[in-house]
């Protein structure tokens, strides 16, 4: 019997309706209790891959799962964000099992298109290849690959987003402020008065010389407000009286504020908000919590001081997703 030159690695030939043939290559894991590796439909790309297999180097050397492993182990402790690096977990499971076990040959832009038609939160699922685009960058990096990303310089390839157009006007903001209690209040006051995102307004520590001091969580800048300034931040601070905590957002008895906590107090004040205003209550019904930020960008004064005061790079993401007050316009005549 003739003796192969490559052991284990077999090929499968499927016929499409058209008389088409596509071949794909594998290599043979029967007798081991893991499933076959896929090896792609190129010959010489899988007789590279056979060659790492049979040498018994790792099955993620040479794909994505590589780089993926890398990435979780050297570059995602660096950022500062633990709400973006719980967000970059979360966007790599979805991420791993698909394209983990692939070479970096065979992700190709119809297969990243293909995985957007697939996924059914279509923005998340342009997040999700974002990340995988911010991992090939160091991929190439790291020389696990030579390959530009497939979507380098192509317009248009990712779901089309529209920017979520929601006015958190006085009326909807004071209707479930009145069937809040004071934890959630005082949620909503910081968020509408300095428009820190909610992860920074539970975090963020009592004033020290008049000055309340904090560090975004998502960008890393440290910023202040003068608390004398502002008569909401007063008053929040001297109604806390003598609560014994060095935090600024706690419960009567000094206990710190979890996410937990303010999402379940803040349905509770929907719902009876919604129930108290029948009018209004599809729009209570939409409204998030952290659509107070949005309030905040839309109190300012113009988008210029908007987007200082959320602390964006941009003055257009500003305009785009957080200030839904529009620009007066004069007549000319």
């Amino acid at each position: 019997m003739k003796k192969s030159k490559y052991p284990r690695l077999r090929s499968h030939t499927r016929k499409g309706k058209g008389g088409q043939v596509w071949v794909s290559y594998w290599y043979d894991m029967r007798g081991t209790g893991k499933p076959d590796v896929a090896l792609g439909r190129d010959h010489a790309a899988a007789v590279q891959q056979w060659e790492k297999l049979a040498n018994h180097l790792p099955l993620t050397k040479g794909r994505v799962q590589e780089a993926i492993d890398r990435f979780v182990e050297k570059v995602l402790p660096t950022y500062t964000s633990a709400e973006t690096i719980k967000g970059y977990k979360k966007n790599l499971r979805q991420l791993e099992p698909v394209f983990g076990k692939a070479g970096w040959h065979e992700i190709t832009l119809p297969v990243l298109r293909q995985y957007l038609d697939n996924r059914t939160a279509k923005t998340q699922g342009n997040r999700e290849l974002a990340l995988l685009s911010v991992i090939w960058g160091k991929a190439l990096l790291w020389g696990m690959t030579e390959k530009p990303w497939p979507a380098a310089g192509v317009k248009g390839w990712k779901n089309p987003e529209q920017a979520r157009e929601f006015e958190v006007t006085t009326e909807l903001f004071n209707a479930v402020y009145e069937h809040a209690d004071q934890v959630l209040r005082d949620c909503m006051d910081i968020a509408t008065t300095t428009g820190m995102r909610l992860t920074d307004a539970r975090t963020v520590r009592m004033p020290v010389d008049g000055r309340l001091r904090f560090r975004a969580g998502k960008t890393g800048k440290w910023d202040y407000f003068v608390v004398e300034k502002s008569p909401v931040l007063t008053a929040l601070i001297e109604r806390r009286g003598n609560v014994d905590s060095v935090m600024l957002l706690t419960t009567k008895t000094g206990r710190a504020v979890s996410a937990s906590m303010l999402r379940a107090r803040y349905d509770d004040a929907r719902i009876k908000a919604a129930a108290a205003n029948p009018k209004l209550a599809d729009d209570i019904k939409a409204m998030f919590l952290r659509d107070t930020r949005k309030r905040a960008a839309d109190l300012a004064d113009d988008v210029d001081e908007a987007s200082k005061l959320l602390q964006h790079s941009s003055k257009a993401l500003t305009a785009k997703h957080y200030r839904t007050k529009g620009t007066e316009l004069k007549a000319v005549r």
